[in-house]
């Protein structure tokens, strides 16, 4: 009898042993029976109940919780993905993403490293309240800011920001604990050298690893200091990296930073399917953003009637997301960033800003819907949630 033709594809053989392999040491679940939401909610669950099991101190602002899974299993993730806090304060029910400092190869715990914003509500709380042993609420990993062994490049280029660096401190990682063919050159802005996130610990791993390439770069050097200063500039990256060809560039850091640098990457001539930016958070001063009205002020304050609820009060210079979740009208979010897609809402009437750039789809244009976490009131609305 002839042998069917796919048994005649190269590796036939290889694969027919893997499953034989997998059958044999590989995990049972059959105790899952046909339910495939359990299995499915094993990778990406909706809700997690952590455990805070450590606190590091890693500067006067900064902080990294160690967080341990309350069943006892954390779902994989990718290095640079993010995972999303819930919780309610002051009254307010609202959420914020971040980073997953550690390694994906840990699996016992994650951690996430958290710096203090100015007037920062949920900052404030995890920097200052949650002590060990404490329980939080957080989605499942997320995120697209991640190396793709096939679309990328061996030789990645990163440029973080203050707390930005904190994706890229899970990458290290990875690359060193796994020993995977991969080079970074890892470029970390700060005000001051005494502000750098992790700076013992990446500058060692430099010094070991010829493969990592620690360069911080402090805008305001003390005296004696002898590395590299002022901004991250084209010029400074060439100098520091030499040949651009070959390389992927990577950028994570507050909407200032990307304002700045991405420009300098283009005048170096690098195309734009080289340079994977981070989402992080909404701008800080809208108002401040190209196309911003000028007749409407941040203070100003507008009437949203939400369809078949309350009608609240918006300031033009906050989300819309902000507005809805101080009045007690929760929607939902993860990233906070214009990406994820989740805090959709449909504008009835009225109008927002939308700063440029944000991905919104095609469809949600035709029909009215915005991504409510970078949206900005222009005048009194009517929204659907």
């Amino acid at each position: 009898m002839k042998k069917p033709v796919f048994e005649e594809f190269d590796g036939y053989n290889g694969i027919v042993e893997e499953i034989e392999t997998s059958r044999k040491y590989g995990t049972d679940y059959s105790a899952y029976g046909d339910s495939v939401d359990k299995q499915i909610n094993l990778l990406h669950p909706t809700r997690m109940k952590l455990r805070v099991s450590e606190i590091i101190d890693e500067t006067s602002s900064t902080k990294t919780l160690r967080l341990t899974s309350q069943d006892g299993y954390l779902p994989p993730f990718l290095a640079g993905q993010y995972i999303a806090l819930f919780m309610e304060l002051s009254g307010i029910r609202t959420s914020r993403p971040y980073s997953i400092s550690s390694p994906p190869n840990q699996t016992g715990f994650y951690e996430i490293t958290i710096r203090r914003v100015e007037d920062g509500l949920v900052s404030n709380y995890l920097l200052d309240e949650v002590k060990k042993g404490d329980e939080l609420e957080s989605s499942g990993p997320a995120g697209q800011f991640y190396h793709n062994p096939l679309f990328h490049d061996k030789t990645m280029v990163c440029i973080a920001g203050g707390s930005g660096i904190t994706p890229f401190r899970s990458m290290i990682r990875e690359i060193v604990e796994c020993g995977l063919e991969r080079s970074v050159y890892l470029f970390h802005g700060n005000k001051n050298l005494n502000d750098a996130i992790s700076h013992d610990e990446l500058r060692s791993l430099s010094d070991s690893f010829e493969n990592i390439n620690y360069l911080p770069v402090i805008e305001e050097p003390s005296d004696g200091y002898q590395g590299l200063s002022g901004l991250i500039t084209g010029d400074l990256i060439r100098e520091a990296i030499g040949d651009l060809t070959g390389k992927t560039f990577y950028l994570c850091g507050p909407q200032g930073m990307y304002d700045f640098c991405v420009p300098e990457l283009e005048k170096l001539g690098i195309p734009k399917r080289k340079i994977r930016k981070e989402v992080y958070g909404a701008p800080a001063n809208i108002c401040d953003y190209p196309g911003w009205p000028e007749r409407v002020k941040a203070d100003d304050v507008f009437a949203v009637q939400v369809d078949g609820g309350p009608t609240i009060e918006a300031r033009a210079g906050e989300p819309l997301m902000l507005a809805l979740e101080k009045n007690g009208v929760l929607i939902p979010s993860i990233c906070r960033s214009g990406e994820c897609s989740m805090c959709r809402v449909k504008i009835q009437s009225g109008k927002v800003f939308q700063p440029g750039g944000v991905p919104v789809r095609k469809s949600d244009v035709q029909f009215g819907y915005v991504h409510s976490c970078v949206s900005y009131p222009l005048e009194d609305m009517e929204v659907l949630i």
